[in-house]
């Protein structure tokens, strides 16, 4: 073989290869083009928003004592009405004396000075009554017939303790929520409606409501409406007033004396003392969540607080129940249940709150069980932050 041949074989195979080459250069790209163009292409489908579930580890429950009672306030004493001043009795029938001696002074004056004792004594009394109206406590023992104040006193009871168990409190920020309400009457009869909730504050004050209702055909009937305003302490929600208006009731208000330490009320006359971190029935939910959201372990223990609803202010006493995760419109919530047993003697309900640690602790469902086996339970199904709360 000559070596021009040699040399055109050689040519011809780095030409082959070198074809050879750009050919899988061209398929590789033009591959690799339409993997991108699939992956970059645009989808018809709105894009789905993942949420990361927050789970914590629930706390080791602690026994907890018994909650205290409290007791309604002694009925402040009216003043006590002035005793009519009885004339004195009058002397008995004297021989008349002589026309010319004069009639004794003293027998025309002893009916004066009994009166004036009697008035005297009575302003006293009314006076004590006065007070005992304004300070609540009972005012002394009158002065025995010889003027002087008996030894042994009456003991007056003292007043209820001003103390409650205080909890560290990292209240939400603020939102409004929609609500699907479910009912199941105690005869078995099923509703549907719908509630608004809100909570808003400015860490200084705050202002929460509640407004249920179920659909009838083509109306819609309030079963209750709740408003509480008030301040935020050092203890939480600090509630200054709050109403209630249930179906075919009046409305009532609850207020909360600070400065007096009283719990009155609009439906009674009964009062109670303020404890510390007493609530209303709007503001119980945020409170329970901003007590998870500053600390989970205080959840170890049961939760005592004060409520004030219609005409008492009892202790109510929440249990942590467990980890339960709730099916709602906004997809699947985990949640802590918490639960208010029925307590003999002060109410008859349960009450359960459940709370979404990954949400703020905002409550996400509320559900009452009536005595008489009527259950009403609220769901939330959407939650918009308002411009404080971002």
């Amino acid at each position: 073989m000559s070596l021009s041949t040699h040399l055109f074989q050689r040519r011809r195979l780095l030409l082959l290869c070198a074809a050879t080459l750009a050919l899988h250069y061209v398929a590789i790209d033009w591959v690799g083009g339409r993997l991108a163009a699939q992956t970059h292409r645009p989808s018809p489908l709105p894009p789905s928003l993942m949420t990361a579930q927050l789970r914590l580890a629930l706390p080791k429950h602690v026994d907890t004592p018994p909650a205290a009672e409290v007791q309604p306030l002694p009925p402040a004493a009216q003043p006590a009405p002035k005793p009519r001043s009885k004339p004195a009795p009058q002397p008995a029938a004297e021989p008349a004396p002589p026309a010319a001696e004069p009639p004794a002074a003293t027998d025309s004056s002893a009916p004066t000075a009994s009166a004036s004792d009697a008035a005297t004594a009575a302003d006293a009394n009314a006076g004590a009554g006065a007070a005992q109206a304004q300070t609540g406590t009972p005012p002394p023992p009158p002065p025995n017939a010889a003027g002087a104040t008996p030894a042994a006193a009456v003991p007056v009871d003292a007043a209820p303790p001003q103390g409650m168990r205080r909890y560290k409190v990292n209240l939400p920020p603020s939102a409004s929520f929609d609500m699907d309400v479910a009912r199941v009457d105690a005869d078995g009869t099923k509703w549907t409606g719908a509630a608004a909730m809100t909570w808003h504050t400015d860490g200084s004050n705050y202002t929460a409501s509640l407004e249920a209702g179920i659909s009838l055909l083509v109306t819609r009937v309030n079963l209750l409406v709740m408003r509480s305003s008030g301040t935020i302490d050092d203890f939480g929600i600090a509630p200054v007033s709050g109403t209630q208006k249930r179906a075919r009731r009046a409305e009532t208000a609850t207020h909360f004396n600070r400065d007096a330490g009283t719990i009155t009320f609009s439906a009674s006359e009964r009062s109670y003392p303020l404890m510390v971190g007493a609530q209303d029935m709007t503001t119980v939910p945020f409170q329970l969540g901003g007590i998870g959201r500053a600390d989970v372990n205080q959840f170890s223990s049961d939760i005592d607080m004060q409520v004030g609803e219609d005409k008492e202010a009892n202790i109510f006493r929440f249990q942590l129940v467990g980890e339960e995760e709730l099916e709602t419109r906004m997809g699947k919530v985990v949640t802590w249940h918490l639960s208010r047993p029925p307590r003999p003697g002060s109410y008859s309900s349960r009450l359960d709150v459940w709370l979404a640690p990954g949400l703020n602790w905002y409550p996400i469902q509320l559900r009452n069980t009536e005595a008489s086996g009527a259950l009403t339970t609220q769901t939330v199904s959407k939650i918009t932050m308002t411009e404080s709360g971002k």
